[in-house]
């Protein structure tokens, strides 16, 4: 085509604008990016991402015709989170759906305009992710795991169910601010409810049951598994630890407990996830990350598992029972 014909065009079609370009904003396929420190096989992390999409798909999005998503494993190495993070940011996506601390610092070193939706973060204002709840300011937004005052509630329901427990191994991340934010929250009543606590990490495997094996020597021992994505990496390790030295043990999250755990106390993930998909849907539609609200949990599940209280000759207290939202028999 000739310059002149193309000018040509250009007066002719102006008025048509708006409307085409409309059309093809609507029709272009969005590039969403889905980055997690879990394993592509690991069924937490298939549950979290169905749930996401299948809401996304009540809100109109469909992988194929108007969306396509990139996912990015971490599987609980940190550098390679890292290396993700620079990845995913280089292929220019229009907005990022990020789990976890580990996957969302690197993020927002790497980029300060791509849009990011975050899930499983304690305190994002704390760690400098956000200006406030209420107004998040730049490029990221999305929904705090839990408060760290949750955390004394698992050990009040430690010795609730076990009264004559004075140690508890407390597992946790102690290279990330959850973990030690969490840690400080226990050691904080462990006084007063006569409890000596042992810190024991959990991003090394080998540690774990080395840890856990010298800790379960002596009598009157509990456990508590707090928050992070390495408990979730070694979750099958961590519960057949908890069996195989009889320790009544407190979870963070439910599907420990659905997978034969004793006692669960925290929000539900999967709802997270749900909840994301709306403000991906939002971001998608025109709207800043910096003008969504962060949103703090609504509602804590309490999920108790009779079959492995039995097991461990444990008697769980009816107050407790009648609280459940959910008892496995």
């Amino acid at each position: 085509m000739r310059r002149r014909d193309f000018i040509t065009g250009i007066g002719i079609t102006a008025a048509a604008w708006p409307i085409a370009a409309h059309a093809q904003q609507a029709d272009r396929v969005r590039r969403i990016g889905a980055i997690t420190s879990l394993s592509a096989n690991d069924p937490e992390a298939q549950a979290r991402y169905a749930a996401f999409l299948k809401e996304l798909q009540t809100l109109g999005w469909s992988i194929g015709r108007n969306i396509q998503i990139e996912y990015f494993w971490g599987e609980g190495n940190r550098d390679r989170s890292r290396k993700n993070a620079t990845e995913l940011v280089a292929l220019a996506p229009d907005v990022i759906l990020a789990t976890g601390a580990p996957t969302l610092e690197p993020l927002l070193q790497a980029t300060h305009t791509v849009p990011i939706v975050f899930v499983q973060i304690p305190d994002p204002v704390g760690a400098g992710y956000v200006s406030s709840q209420a107004h998040p300011g730049g490029n990221a937004t999305g929904f705090i795991a839990f408060e760290y005052s949750i955390a004394p509630k698992w050990l009040e329901l430690l010795k609730d169910i076990v009264p004559s427990v004075k140690r508890v191994a407390v597992l946790r991340d102690g290279t990330s601010a959850a973990g030690i934010g969490q840690y400080a929250a226990i050691q904080a009543v462990a006084p007063s409810l006569g409890v000596e606590l042992r810190p024991i990490g959990v991003s090394d495997p080998a540690e774990i049951e080395h840890m856990i094996d010298a800790f379960a020597r002596d009598a009157n021992g509990g456990m508590i598994v707090t928050a992070s994505g390495p408990s979730i990496v070694h979750r099958e390790l961590i519960l057949a630890l908890a069996a195989r030295y009889r320790l009544p043990a407190v979870y963070w999250e439910r599907f420990f407990v659905t997978a034969g755990g004793l006692i669960s106390y925290g929000q539900s993930t999967i709802e997270q996830y749900r909840l994301a998909a709306d403000y991906v849907d939002r971001v998608l539609k025109g709207e800043k990350p910096a003008d969504l609200p962060v949103q703090a949990p609504t509602k804590i599940d309490l999920l108790i598992n009779r079959k492995n209280a039995r097991e461990l000759g444990v008697t769980i207290p009816d107050k407790l029972l009648a609280a459940a939202d959910e008892v496995i028999e």
